[in-house]
């Protein structure tokens, strides 16, 4: 078996060696580029790198894993990899601002490699039409849950925006989940990582296409995402909460990726390719916000989410109960230090038109349970904007 492996973080050349000494034949090695060190800024080379050219592997470098580049390193390595004829890509994934950012370009890449085209042409839903190598994709944060989905997010910096790709055949053959390769995560990534992951689980619960499998998954995920969470950022060595967000960001994943999500993330896609901000911090900011709209558009579930989240809803009436939540969302962010408005993040009120008008087309909208004009996403934009 024929095998690509690709990784970003020094654990990964961990992971190659094992590959290498269990004696699969690893094709080609996409790397990072050299990295400067010391004051002399000497450029030196990767453990990935190093150890592939050790041992003889093809490399290219310098490949930059992320979503801004993901276009043209796909188009630029795409005769390489038909060259290889891979049976397998392996990618070990890490990213601190941008944590799903490994993994979605590695999905870009294997479509395009596949496929042929432009990432671009796969916008949308189940637009390729050729499987891609089988993928491994090992995790390293509690959040994106982009080991286990069909969604893979690229920028397009020339439109200025997320393009949202959901196609099944991105979905990687084997996730590797260790809580063990996330104590290394900051505190601030924990928390923006698994407010990603909160939003993915709410979004899924109230989703119109939400069912009782995903609703299952979702309502775990969010119970142990409240318990877990503030104990992960508070002490990122306690392994039972790295162990319990890392089962429960992979339950959001299971409810989102069959039940998709809504205008909190159709939002913050816009975000984040207008000014490259975190996706979870932008989820965060949103959330809240979002689902104050969509209060009357599925009600029940509202009071359900604030139980979750240890409201005692008795005695409230349905609205009570939905307010209660969204409140509950608001402070739940607060307490683990994310942003309370999109101002300090630098967003700017004359993109909010033009980003509300992408909104509006991300295929993460269609599920949302309340459908919005364009002055309703504008609005809801300028309140996280303000914050309270």
């Amino acid at each position: 078996m024929k095998i690509i492996f690709a990784g970003t973080p020094d654990f990964a050349a961990v992971a190659l060696k094992h590959l290498i000494d269990a004696g699969h034949e690893i094709a080609l090695v996409l790397s990072q580029p050299d990295r400067p060190s010391g004051r002399g800024m000497k450029l030196t080379p990767s453990p990935v790198k190093k150890l592939a050219l050790e041992h003889g592997i093809p490399v290219i470098t310098p490949v930059t894993l992320s979503l801004k580049k993901a276009p043209e390193e796909s188009a630029r390595i795409h005769a390489d990899l038909k060259a290889v004829g891979a049976d397998l890509l392996v990618v070990a994934a890490y990213g601190l601002i941008l944590p799903q950012a490994v993994l979605d370009c590695a999905k870009g890449i294997g479509l395009v490699a596949t496929n042929g085209g432009k990432i671009s042409d796969y916008e949308g839903v189940d637009q390729a039409h050729e499987a891609l190598p089988p993928l491994v994709a090992v995790n390293t944060t509690a959040g994106t849950a982009s080991e286990i989905t069909r969604f893979c997010i690229i920028t397009d910096t020339t439109r200025k925006v997320k393009m949202c790709i959901v196609d099944w055949r991105v979905t990687p053959a084997i996730a590797i989940n260790d809580p063990e390769l996330m104590v290394g995560m900051p505190a601030s990534l924990t928390a923006a990582t698994g407010m990603d992951a909160l939003t993915h689980a709410v979004e899924a619960y109230v989703s119109t296409a939400a069912n009782p499998l995903t609703d299952a998954a979702a309502i775990k995920a969010i119970d142990k995402i409240v318990h877990y969470l503030p104990q992960a950022v508070a002490n990122g060595d306690y392994m039972k909460a790295r162990s319990e967000m890392a089962y429960a960001q992979y339950l959001a994943g299971v409810a989102f990726n069959n039940a998709s999500l809504g205008y909190v993330h159709a939002m913050a896609h816009q975000l984040g390719g207008f000014y490259n901000l975190p996706h979870g911090v932008c989820n965060a900011i949103l959330l809240p916000y979002v689902q104050e709209f969509n209060l009357i558009g599925n009600l029940e579930r509202f009071a359900v989410i604030a139980e979750t989240m240890d409201i005692n809803v008795k005695g409230m009436s349905p609205f009570e109960a939905g307010e209660a939540c969204v409140y509950a969302l608001k402070t739940f962010g607060k307490y683990l230090g994310i942003p309370q408005n999109l101002r300090s993040l630098g967003v700017k009120p004359e993109d909010f038109e033009i980003m509300a008008e992408h909104a509006m087309q991300d295929a993460c909208a269609a599920t949302n349970p309340r459908k919005a004009t364009k002055e309703q996403i504008i609005a809801i934009v300028q309140k996280a904007y303000d914050g309270d």
